[in-house]
């Protein structure tokens, strides 16, 4: 990927045991006597791919990636039908960074993430801001129960077709009209080929609201390995019908205790997955968040996002708030 640092291998890695027969995946890149970061990805369920560690000079950061609870390198994963998402939710996630940060003997370490990843990070930083001593966001979300609406409803009307197979993807309207939760009681199915289905399915409809930036090149959710498809789309179900465990409009209502800490949030106008409002909001609240808006991009971002979070990250990395 043009402009991104070379590709790099961590220096140190482990599985962080985080309780209820949980291992967290973690591993560290760059200088380790470099300016602590922490890459908090998305999803929920996607996992810490080896591009998120090429953002930062390795000659001055001290990266950590971790893969989040039962996807990734993480055990036990969600691909397996026995495995209890019960002691998967935001707080427990929020939980497990701490300790990752006192285990590496990290006082203070810059974030960065995008889409869910941003919530998660934001809920992190509003309960430990003394933690924190920048934040770097793209694609933001702040996973407000109506956020959830706009992406599993409400965006329906630009992809009527893509909407309506979606919907039929669940036996019957579900009498409360919560497709999102019918979805997560398919993706827990005793059958294989019911969860099987409800994969596609949820897949195929994440990739048809991406498809306008994408044009067909690839799918950013059916292309992934079957087992990765599968540990996504039911933790990604599993949050998204729990409202992520937040309460509505928390992240944004709690923004003032990020007062004092330097914020980036890079956001498309074109991204339909998460529209420009929430950014835009968000902005409004936290009074040292510079908000920079790229007319060409959308959820995926593209050459000009990756810039501009490129340069924020440049500019921390030199001590300029």
């Amino acid at each position: 990927m043009a402009g991104l640092f070379p590709p790099i291998e961590p220096y140190d890695q482990g599985m962080l045991d985080v309780g209820d027969g949980n291992l967290v995946y973690w591993e560290t890149c760059g200088n380790p006597e470099g300016k602590p970061a922490l890459v908090v990805h998305g999803g929920p369920g996607s996992g810490c791919g080896p591009d998120a560690r090429r953002y930062f000079d390795p000659s001055r950061y001290r990266v950590v990636l971790f893969d989040q609870r039962n996807c990734g390198r993480s055990t036990p994963h969600a691909s397996d039908p026995t495995t209890d998402l019960r002691h998967n939710t935001t707080g427990h996630l929020i939980a497990d960074m701490e300790r990752l940060r006192r285990l590496l003997g990290i006082d203070r370490w810059l974030l960065y993430g995008g889409s869910w990843g941003s919530t998660l990070l934001l809920a992190y930083a509003e309960r430990h801001p003394r933690r924190v001593t920048e934040i770097v966001v793209s694609s933001v979300t702040t996973t407000r129960r109506s956020e959830i609406d706009w992406l599993y409803r409400g965006v329906g009307r630009f992809f009527p077709e893509q909407w309506q197979r979606f919907l039929a993807g669940v036996p019957g309207t579900p009498p409360d009209g919560d497709i999102v939760g019918a979805y997560a009681r398919l993706l827990e199915h005793p059958d294989d080929a019911v969860r099987n289905k409800a994969t596609a399915d949820w897949c195929a409809w994440e990739d048809a609201v991406l498809s306008g930036e994408t044009k067909g090149a690839f799918r950013p959710y059916g292309d992934r390995p079957p087992v990765a498809r599968q540990a996504l789309a039911r933790i990604c179900a599993h949050y998204f019908s729990h409202g992520a465990w937040l309460e509505e409009g928390a992240l944004l209502r709690d923004a003032g205790r990020l007062t004092g800490v330097p914020g980036v949030l890079v956001h498309g106008r074109l991204d339909m997955a998460g529209p420009l409002d929430t950014a835009w909001e968000l902005s409004r609240v936290w009074p040292d968040a510079e908000l920079v808006v790229v007319e060409d991009a959308g959820h995926l971002g593209g050459t000009t996002t990756r810039e501009h979070v490129l340069g924020a990250l440049e500019r921390f990395a030199a001590g300029r708030g």
